[in-house]
């Protein structure tokens, strides 16, 4: 190399934005990235990603900036791109011809909830007992197996000409390398479609739910697909030649970034929505949860994840006029443990977990004239929390051993919201020192495909951690059951409001 550093270059696609870094062999950043794009609701309970116009050009965008400056000898990030990591959100749903071009955009992840219907058809089908014991997960809009469902019932052209299906990930790894692939974890997200237990597809009920549909080859996320193309570098800047990891869903690669990976790990992510990953000792199921391939080989891993968390903080900002950021969670701060006598409920996009309920709805529950703006802000940071513990509630029941906590996310960026977490959870948190997220795990995959670090390897080391006040989770003890009525005594009105939301859009 001629004394060139050696450098690796990791790719997140995430829900509202892109993010890209640029690490030495040991994982230190020297350069980031990001980028904004847009999602599409073109109808109530649909999500959608333009792949080109925002998984592609988003990564291509961010390649060039972080290429340009490893390419400028002047730069602090100098350097040769020597391998390359890319992850995305996920489970997602890419049809594309046989060309590997897109037929329609990409249906996105539980946040999408069209599939209702088809969840519901296949778990009478197979059976939730055996959908759990043999694919990890019952069936709900998270899993990839029934958006497939949907796409072949409602746009039968599209599907009849569809000849690749891709995540995120997996597309980002063809347009570099032509391989069509997908990694373990991902595929473990589609059921009913993937054996946790075999690691393969479930070849008759592929045929059954994606007759004519090629299933894509499975690797880890860690391992060597292939290598830049000539069109891709011309388009990204990447050298070509250089090797490609396969990837996998962000939210593993970010706890994989931030050293989750021994059992009784668990990842707590704050961002617009909530999200667990918890790594078990050996394959666990619950219901409720979403048992997964981790990624590294013979990890198990459960998760869970709320459908809105600090997205409803952030409907409260824009409702009440934007006001500044800093000064709102300052008034949310003032205001005293349960926002006096303030309940919300956080269910604005329905609920993923520890129950599937896409027609769930939010609540507010006990406003006075004397209620402020900060107390509102409050009560929903607090909703979010309750809806940690109520998932943490349920990975306990389903026989772990929660034994370390790592928060990571956006909402790691304010001391507030991960205190209340801790507060009603009673756990320990630890923050980690770099917190760039998915794409630093998308690097380390990059270095284990390149045989530089060993997938075991320690990047991140802990900087800060927070713990419980005492006084505060007393308060939060007696206010959770007050959280848990609340849902139960209006889950049947939530639904009524629901359909009526429907009918009037």
């Amino acid at each position: 190399m001629g004394g060139v550093r050696e450098l690796l270059l990791g790719v997140d696609i995430g829900t509202g934005s892109s993010k890209g870094v640029l690490t030495t062999l040991d994982g230190r950043v020297l350069a980031r990235a990001s980028r904004r794009h847009r999602t599409d609701n073109p109808r109530p309970g649909y999500v959608e990603h333009d792949a080109d116009a925002v998984w592609w050009a988003d990564f291509c965008a961010i390649a060039r900036e972080l290429t340009d400056r490893a390419g400028d000898p002047d730069d602090a990030a100098h350097g040769r791109v020597v391998a390359v990591g890319a992850s995305g959100i996920g489970p997602t749903v890419l049809l594309a011809d046989g060309h590997g071009r897109p037929l329609r955009p990409a249906v996105l992840y539980g946040v999408d909830t069209r599939s209702v219907a088809e969840a519901a058809e296949l778990e009478a089908r197979y059976g939730a007992d055996d959908l759990l014991r043999r694919c990890g997960s019952t069936m709900s809009t998270q899993a990839a197996g029934g958006k497939l469902e949907w796409l072949r019932r409602h746009e039968p052209d599209v599907f009849a000409r569809a000849r690749h299906f891709f995540m995120a990930n997996s597309y980002l790894a063809f347009r570099l390398t032509g391989e069509y692939v997908l990694d373990q974890h991902s595929a473990s997200q589609s059921t009913p479609l993937y054996d946790r237990h075999t690691a393969a597809w479930i070849e008759d009920r592929c045929a059954e739910i994606a007759p004519g549909l090629p299933m894509p080859r499975l690797v880890w996320p860690s391992e060597r697909v292939g290598a830049v193309t000539a069109e891709a570098a011309a388009q990204t800047g990447i050298p070509a030649g250089t090797p490609v990891a396969a990837g996998t869903c962000d939210a593993w690669a970010e706890a994989e970034s931030v050293d989750v990976g021994r059992p009784g790990d668990l990842m707590v992510m704050y961002g617009s929505t909530t999200f667990f990953i918890a790594v078990t000792d050996g394959p666990r199921f619950h219901p409720s949860l979403w048992g997964t391939a981790g990624v590294r080989p013979g990890q198990n891993t459960l998760a869970a994840g709320m459908a809105s968390s600090g997205s409803a903080v952030e409907w409260w900002r824009e409702t009440i006029g934007s006001p500044d950021v800093a000064e709102l969670v300052a008034e949310a701060a003032a205001a005293p443990p349960g926002a006096n006598g303030l309940v919300a409920l956080p269910y604005f996009a329905g609920e993923r977990t520890p129950f599937a309920d896409a027609d769930a709805r939010g609540a507010l529950l006990g406003l006075t004239l004397r209620s402020t703006r900060g107390e509102v802000d409050r009560a929903l940071l607090e909703a979010t929390a309750f809806g940690v513990r109520h998932n943490l509630d349920e990975i306990r029941a389903a026989g772990v051993d929660v034994r370390r906590v790592v928060a990571v996310g956006g909402g790691t960026g304010s001391a507030l919201w991960p205190q209340i977490v801790s507060d009603v959870t009673g756990l320990r948190q630890e923050l980690p020192a770099e917190r760039i997220g998915a794409s630093l795990g998308d690097a380390k995959f990059a270095a284990v495909a390149l045989g530089v670090v060993d997938v075991d390897a320690t990047w991140n080391r802990v900087e800060s951690a927070t713990e419980p006040d005492p006084v505060a989770a007393e308060v939060y003890a007696e206010l959770y059951p007050t959280y848990r009525r609340l849902h139960e005594a209006t889950a049947e009105l939530q639904h009524q409001l629901s359909a009526l939301e429907r009918r009037t859009r």
